[in-house]
């Protein structure tokens, strides 16, 4: 109790405590205002503060604003053209790689894209980037061919039993790329490139009239293809006209050719080769791999930061994945629409026609080999790659053909 009573005591003195202190400060307070209403001097001297501390305000956030606008970084701007035309699916596939590309950086970067002959001729995006006329390109290296054969090799050489998931394999771990890269100096050619997209195999192609079922067939025929499918389609007694996507077409109306391959069902139809010819055969060994090579001015390429050139090679590798699954989308159902609409005859392609086209790649390669030894060590590099990688995907591969008919109930043509 006594100590209850001790406590409220304590508490009583500590209340008057605080009490005397606020009246105290209170009227420190008062003494201070009072002051100051008798002494203009004090009063002018605030006021001046206030206004001066007003008025730097808004001087202070310009100098600010001015600093952030003064570190904020440029946006750098590559202008990128493809060797597509404007209603290709390659177009769409170019723009994956560029939104990537965009999207990652972050405003850092931005490429711009434009379709083929917005700058330059499809066959001439290479030395248009090499010159720094445009600072990037999306093509295929076979359309630089004519400066070295060589250049086939990275997409649609001659065959050699790997597909074209197993060739890019190639480019990326088996030594292919630092051919790609030694061949550019050679050529002189001011380049960076990455790799994407394996394709798929490439049909035959359109003929006017019912494709032939042997390989004497095609002797005389007025036949498009590009690369080293050029020389293999002459070994095997075609006249080869070498034309970008675009020139197909109108070609084959005017009669400059009367067959022709180009790619794939979704590009091909939507240029319109179903309007022109009404068979189309699927399959061969002319350009059975092929993949996109995206390239950039390398004088451009190597004033980039580290972050953003890891970007454009990243991109590309993700890219690849994702204009695979466009691929497989689009090309089946555009074969779908072009034998159940357009009426196509499509077939495949006899085996006797495999047959001749492989025995005719032995004399084209041995040729090549003989004229010129760089093109040897890249194709013996190559072939080193294929004869593990294929061999260890034909051991392991399952059966898919067996169980596609056994599902589907239905027998595919041989």
């Amino acid at each position: 109790m006594r100590a209850n009573v001790a406590v409220s005591a304590e508490q009583s003195d500590c209340a008057r405590r605080r009490s005397t202190r606020t009246k105290e400060n209170a009227g420190s307070v008062e003494s201070q205002i009072k002051s100051q209403e008798t002494n203009p001097t004090s009063v002018t001297s605030r006021r001046k503060f206030f206004v001066a501390a007003a008025a730097s305000i808004p001087v202070v956030a310009a100098q600010a604003q001015t600093a952030a606008v003064a570190v904020k970084p440029s946006t750098i701007v590559m202008k990128m053209q493809g060797a597509w035309g404007a209603k290709d699916i390659f177009n769409e596939m170019a723009e994956d790689y560029v939104k990537r590309v965009n999207e990652m950086s972050n405003g850092a970067l931005r490429i711009e894209y434009l379709t083929a002959g917005a700058v330059v001729k499809p066959f001439e995006v290479t030395d248009a980037v090499s010159k720094g006329v445009l600072d990037a390109g999306h093509t295929v290296a076979v359309y630089w061919y004519g400066k070295s054969k060589v250049a086939s090799l990275f997409g649609s050489g001659p065959i050699t039993g790997a597909n074209a998931e197993q060739t890019l394999g190639w480019m990326m771990r088996g030594g292919g790329y630092a051919y790609y890269e030694e061949l550019q100096k050679q050529l002189g050619l001011n380049l960076k490139g990455f790799f994407a997209f394996p394709m798929p195999t490439q049909p035959l192609g359109w003929f006017k009239k019912k494709p032939p079922k042997t390989a004497n067939g095609l002797k005389g025929y007025k036949y498009r293809t590009v690369g080293l499918a050029a020389d293999l389609m002459q070994e095997l007694g075609m006249k080869v006209t070498q034309l970008p996507g675009g020139e197909i077409v109108p070609a084959m109306e005017r009669g400059v050719i009367d067959a022709f391959e180009f790619n794939n069902p979704t590009s091909d139809s939507r240029f319109g080769a179903q309007d022109v010819a009404k068979y189309y055969s699927m399959g061969s060994y002319h350009q059975a791999m092929e993949f996109f090579e995206i390239i950039f001015n390398k004088t451009k390429y190597e004033a980039l930061p580290p972050h953003l050139k890891a970007i454009l090679q990243y991109a590309a590798e993700a890219t690849s994945s994702a204009n695979t699954w466009t691929a497989q989308d689009n090309y089946s159902k555009d074969l779908q629409t072009l034998i159940t609409k357009d009426k196509v005859q499509v077939s495949r392609t006899p085996k006797a026609v495999f047959d001749a086209q492989i025995k005719a790649w032995d004399k084209v390669t041995a040729k090549l080999e003989a004229e010129d030894p760089f093109f040897k060590k890249v194709l013996a590099s190559q072939k080193d790659w294929a004869k593990r990688v294929a061999y260890y995907g034909f051991f392991n591969d399952a059966d898919y053909k067996s169980a596609f008919e056994h599902v589907f109930k239905t027998k595919l043509p041989t």
